[in-house]
């Protein structure tokens, strides 16, 4: 069984690490997934003296979500296709009535839309329909790649470029507030959904515009983010390894 670094962890070997281990972290806001992992990098480099040691993460957050962030060491680092392949839970915030051109609140807003005749009724009805494995169309300010480079970064020249559907798998969307213009869901997916594209699609099927205002991956896998830890925790406990 490969070790499972999280909130009930004490202490954290050298050896554990070169051997490899999962390591739940809680995502900070405005931090990239690559900003956890160079951290981490930095972290048992200076302060274990592991110089090469592979580290890498199953499954990237954007930016501004926070969340569920399952990072691998070592020989572990093998797994992370399986556990990028499992199911996703996410705290999904959306604003009906405004768009913005990446979904979510990193560009500002683009256009306006009516959103009172949005109703309960009216949202249950129109969620029903991305039950099961439909086609989606990913945000152009993604990390989907088009002839060899970032889409993000064609889309931030100005580049018209048009990304194709891709299948995914919503399992549930559960509403658990709804107060116009806001309406905050549980949703469970597959690897590859994107919920910046989904608050997009939700809100032209309820005939307005919407976007992303906040986002929590809360599981990952058999992986909860209430076993997760902050950097600052996993600074502490390789603390008393310090050479």
């Amino acid at each position: 069984m490969p070790v499972i670094v999280d909130r009930h962890t004490t202490c954290l070997l050298p050896a554990d690490l070169e051997k490899g281990v999962i390591i739940l972290f809680d995502k900070e806001y405005r931090w990239t997934s690559f900003d956890v992992v160079k951290k981490v990098k930095s972290i048992i480099s200076n302060r274990l003296k592991i110089k090469k040691l592979k580290i890498g993460h199953a499954g990237t957050l954007d930016p501004l979500a926070t969340g569920l962030l399952i990072v691998c060491t070592g020989k572990m680092t093998k797994q992370i296709e399986s556990l990028q392949n499992t199911m996703k839970e996410y705290i999904a915030t959306l604003e009906f009535g405004k768009t913005t051109p990446c979904f979510d609140l990193e560009q500002p807003y683009d256009k306006e839309y009516p959103f009172e005749h949005i109703t309960r009724s009216l949202l249950e009805e129109k969620l029903s329909l991305f039950i099961g494995e439909t086609a989606q169309v990913p945000p152009l300010f993604s990390a989907k790649l088009v002839k060899g480079k970032r889409a993000y970064d064609l889309a931030r020249k100005g580049d018209d470029v048009q990304l194709k559907p891709a299948k995914i798998f919503i399992e549930k969307i559960e509403i658990l507030e709804f107060n116009l213009p806001i309406l905050k869901i549980r949703v469970v997916c597959s690897k590859g959904t994107y919920i910046r594209a989904l608050a997009r699609d939700i809100g032209f099927a309820v005939g307005s515009g919407a976007h992303l205002v906040a986002l929590r991956r809360t599981v990952s896998g058999d992986f909860n983010v209430e076993n997760a830890i902050k950097i600052g925790f996993f600074e502490k406990i390789v603390l008393p390894l310090q050479a």
